[in-house]
């Protein structure tokens, strides 16, 4: 029965019991239940005993964190009329849609007769008892500089941009801010990523922490979410991120950190692409490694874009064939940049027979993976590439390549993390220190 709500013991007793529970409330206190947070919460998702100031929930996607922080800024409204509340997020959008008007915000969690009064022009929530609550951008740290509060919630503080330290200014002005009451206190909600406001408050020894993953929340997910996420984000350390909730820490001496990864990653637009290459890693045989195939594109801003990680596994010679002719056909590719070194001719000539009508580059690799890798570690170090999107095994694999030679990824061999050296070599290295090159051009 530990770490189950109330309701969800009250769902697993014999029917007969169930009934009587239910018979024995008044028509009010049945009622009430649809807005009772303590019969529905699990007990990781209600606000710590005892006196703290800052409540961190760390969980994965679909946990029930927003809904755990509305719930709570809703009790500390609905029984202080003097809160004074302040509502944090990466940008106001988001503050708006997730925390206020959200299917979990704080106007859809409301009782009728509670339900604060939405003041969007002024950024602002009133209760019916006096209580307000004022909306922030976390992009906006001087916005913080003045206002006094009694409680605060911060919604995805792994979100937080910290360019030039914003994120961390955010923080720190709130914090300064945070005077008004007996004991102020802080509710942050987040996914966990490694970046600088998340380590520091898990290295604080006065914060209270909840853990959870996705999974705790099954009961009110959709199954076609959890087997679609589980199918593929499943064994990879972006999955014991997003869906268990763990911190990743990087591994001393790899080529890349994951909040190097992170800050290097933007929304995808498809304008400015000046070259598009599709880089290939095929693999020794059918039965073995993975085919790493990743589509690169230079910008017009002189960066290179990571668009599309198109790699297949257990594929035949014209499987994988197949898969680089339609990432070549999707990206509009200019050039295909494959390794050679494991199948020789038979690389040039599986994909001759797949009809590629492209420039097909053979690389004949005379370093190993990690030598090659270096350089183009260098290039994500100075803000020259950019990540569309998230590339969960791909990204798993930079992780693991180690300086000096090892690979403490995932699998065998870092197939994905290759395929993308070679193209982003192809893009932004030209021939200044890469192997032999052999065309197939016709």
């Amino acid at each position: 029965m530990n770490g189950r709500s109330l309701a969800e013991r009250l769902a697993a007793m014999p029917a007969a019991a169930a009934r009587r529970y239910i018979d024995g409330l008044s028509d009010p206190a049945v009622q009430g239940l649809a807005h009772h947070w303590q019969f529905w919460a699990r007990p990781e998702q209600l606000a710590p005993d005892g006196v703290w100031r800052i409540w961190l929930i760390m969980a994965g996607r679909g946990f029930g964190k927003t809904r755990a922080g509305a719930e709570w800024v809703r009790s500390i409204a609905e029984a202080d009329p003097d809160a004074r509340i302040a509502l944090v997020a990466a940008n106001l959008a988001e503050a708006r849609s997730v925390m206020v008007e959200g299917q979990s915000g704080l106007l859809a969690i409301a009782p009728d007769s509670m339900r604060p009064h939405w003041e969007p022009s002024l950024r602002r929530l009133r209760w019916p008892d006096g209580a307000q609550a004022t909306l922030f951008s976390a992009a906006e740290p001087e916005s913080l500089r003045g206002p006094e509060h009694s409680h605060a919630w911060c919604d995805e503080i792994a979100k937080w941009d910290n360019a030039s330290g914003r994120a961390m200014a955010a923080w720190d002005n709130l914090q300064l801010g945070l005077r008004v009451g007996a004991l102020p206190q802080i509710a942050a909600t987040t996914t966990p990523r490694a970046v600088p406001l998340v380590r520091h408050l898990l290295a604080d020894p006065a914060v209270v922490i909840s853990r959870g993953s996705s999974h705790a929340n099954r009961a009110n997910l959709p199954p076609a979410f959890l087997d679609a996420v589980q199918r593929h984000y499943g064994g990879t350390a972006l999955g014991r991120q997003e869906l268990d909730g763990e911190l990743l820490d990087d591994i001393e001496g790899a080529l890349w950190s994951r909040s190097l990864i992170e800050a290097c990653r933007v929304r995808w637009n498809a304008q400015g692409l000046e070259r598009v290459v599709v880089g290939v890693d095929p693999p020794a045989g059918s039965s073995g490694d993975a085919c790493g195939i990743i589509v690169c594109a230079l910008l017009e801003d002189g960066r290179a874009a990571v668009l599309a990680d198109c790699s297949v596994e257990r594929a035949s010679p014209e499987g994988w064939a197949r898969a680089v002719a339609r990432a070549s056909e999707q990206w509009n590719a200019d050039r295909i940049i494959a390794e050679a070194n494991q199948g020789g001719e038979m690389v040039g000539a599986v994909l001759r027979a797949s009809n590629i009508a492209l420039p097909v580059r053979l690389v004949h690799a005379s370093r190993g993976k990690v030598a090659r890798a270096e350089p183009v570690a260098a290039l994500y170090e100075a803000g020259r590439v950019v990540h569309c999107g998230t590339f969960a095994r791909l990204e798993d694999e930079m992780c693991g390549l180690m300086t000096g030679g090892d690979y403490q990824g995932p699998g065998r061999s870092p197939d994905r993390a290759d395929a993308l050296v070679w193209a982003l070599t192809e893009l932004m290295l030209g021939r200044r220190g890469t192997p032999r090159i052999r065309s197939l051009e016709n």
